[in-house]
């Protein structure tokens, strides 16, 4: 089984690994290591590898060429531009040193002479001031340069990535973002030694690596099977990287090896929609919805976190809670800017990477806004927790902001958010919108509407009962379980299998 991540956060793939396992496959689960040792563990009866990645492909080739046709005038990107700097810096203050000098020896001296000393000095000022301009000036032209090469938004840029696209295809990945070979040099060899019946890619970059061994394996007459893991759909998702050539790659990448997949899993039926369709796929997808794993309690002896002890309220005050990644298209901000408007109302954040930014812009702006004692940011806590942890809110919300990702799939804060029996305020993008009116588990407001979401708590508020009343519905939430999800998965390795399956 292959991820591109460091495994732990992943609960999808922890998952999909300790289940497996459990029902009696041999599970090696390879993430990737965040620094140059590698790292191992066990979670459940699966064994789990950190592989070292070294990123010496990372940088594309423009990245590496002279400078001097794109500005001649701009220092050589790399040492040489913090030397410059350096030297320059010295050399000034060199010439402060001697104007400090030729004070204290002009007070020794008549007028005339001092005059004279100070006219000699005057060169070197000249020369040393006409240099600091220049490297200024070099300075500047070398910051743009960085940026133009960021950016890649110049007509040659342009003109660059059509060619590769056009002369390479797919292939032109190798060209637009050739590190993608670095998960290849990590992977492709701790592969090779283990000698899988059957490779589990997740995602996009790992489902390079997987066929890559696959063909190895075939070429040498070992039948290797491949599952590709789809969690995202490539085309619409917000780029992991900011730089233009990235997306085009890595959907180059996936257009590559996606025919070399004995079988595709994904996360909702639309999403399998799509994949069918955009790769002309002739067996549907498997949707294994990221659903919690409720076999995985927490022990008798196994405190979980009191949320409203760490909120520092009590039974009786209104709260929403949030839980997962706190990213600006999930669109948390709202909850905050309601705050002034509901009164009473808390807020708890359960997410990772509080040092983030758009973490500390939330806290700044309930501060500026008198709400700071109502916004409360709390860490994430181990996934068979998190069901009784937020039970104890009045609220969970999922204010996702429109885009084609957020459209196509129940999140799995809705999943852990139905099994701990909360009524529901979530946007209105397109899966999730059209469940919750279905269920009646909750409210539907605009996405980003800050009125219509204060109008949806509100609203849950006055009778949340009325909605808690909702998962009293048969069978509701039976097959929101990984358990039966995994089920799906499994069948499905035996099918790809053939007679070598259990």
């Amino acid at each position: 089984m292959l991820v591109q991540n460091g495994v732990e956060g992943d609960s999808r793939v922890q998952k999909e690994a300790q289940h497996a396992a459990a029902a009696g496959w041999e599970v090696v689960l390879l993430g990737r290591s965040p620094d140059t040792e590698p790292r191992m563990w066990r979670l459940g009866e699966a064994e789990v590898r950190l592989v070292p990645m070294r990123r010496g492909l990372a940088r594309r080739r423009h990245e590496l060429r002279s400078h001097w046709l794109r500005d001649p005038i701009a220092y050589p990107l790399g040492p040489m531009e913090i030397y410059r700097q350096r030297q320059l810096e010295a050399r000034r203050a060199e010439i402060d040193l001697m104007k400090a000098r030729e004070v204290i020896a002009t007070r020794r001296q008549s007028p005339v002479a001092a005059r004279l000393r100070r006219a000699a000095l005057l060169p070197r000022r000249v020369t040393v001031r006409l240099a600091g301009d220049w490297a200024d000036l070099r300075a500047r032209r070398t910051e743009r340069l960085r940026r133009r090469r960021k950016e890649l938004n110049a007509p040659l840029d342009h003109l660059s990535m059509a060619f590769w696209k056009i002369v390479m295809g797919d292939r032109a990945w190798r060209r637009l973002d050739p590190g993608l070979w670095d998960f290849e040099l990590a992977f492709g060899p701790v592969i090779d030694q283990l000698k899988p019946d059957l490779i589990h890619a997740n995602d996009f970059q790992m489902l390079g690596v997987g066929a890559r061994e696959a063909v190895r394996a075939r070429a040498k007459g070992r039948p290797v099977k491949l599952v590709w893991d789809v969690h995202e759909y490539l085309p619409g998702m917000k780029p992991w990287v900011n730089h233009p050539w990235w997306k085009p790659a890595q959907i180059a990448h996936e257009n590559e090896y996606a025919p070399w997949a004995d079988a595709v899993v994904t996360v909702s039926e639309p999403l399998a929609d799509l994949l069918v369709e955009r790769h002309r796929l002739t067996e549907r997808p498997t949707v294994v919805m990221n659903a919690p794993d409720l076999s995985e309690s927490p022990g008798e002896d196994e405190e979980i976190p009191d949320l409203r002890g760490l909120c520092g309220i009590g039974p009786d005050t209104p709260l929403m809670v949030y839980s997962g990644v706190p990213l600006v298209q999930r669109g948390l901000h709202i909850m905050v800017d309601a705050l002034p408007a509901v009164a009473n109302l808390h807020a708890a954040l359960v997410v990772s990477h509080h040092n983030w930014s758009y973490v500390r812009g939330l806290v700044a702006q309930a501060e500026r806004l008198g709400v700071a004692d109502r916004l409360h940011v709390l860490p994430h806590v181990p996934h068979r927790q998190i069901v009784p942890f937020i039970a104890a809110a009045d609220i969970g919300v999922s204010p996702n902001h429109h885009h084609q990702n957020h459209e196509i799939s129940l999140n799995t804060k809705f999943f852990d958010y139905s099994h701990a029996r909360l009524p529901l305020v979530v946007s209105d993008v397109k899966t999730i919108a059209e469940t919750v009116r279905e269920t009646g588990q909750g409210e539907v407001f605009r996405a980003g509407d800050t009125e219509d979401f204060v109008r949806a708590v509100k609203t849950v508020l006055s009778d949340p009962g009325h909605y808690r009343a909702a998962y009293e519905r048969p069978g509701l939430v039976d097959e929101w379980t990984w358990e039966k999800q995994s089920a799906h998965l499994h069948s499905l390795y035996r099918k790809v299998l053939g007679e070598k399956g259990r």
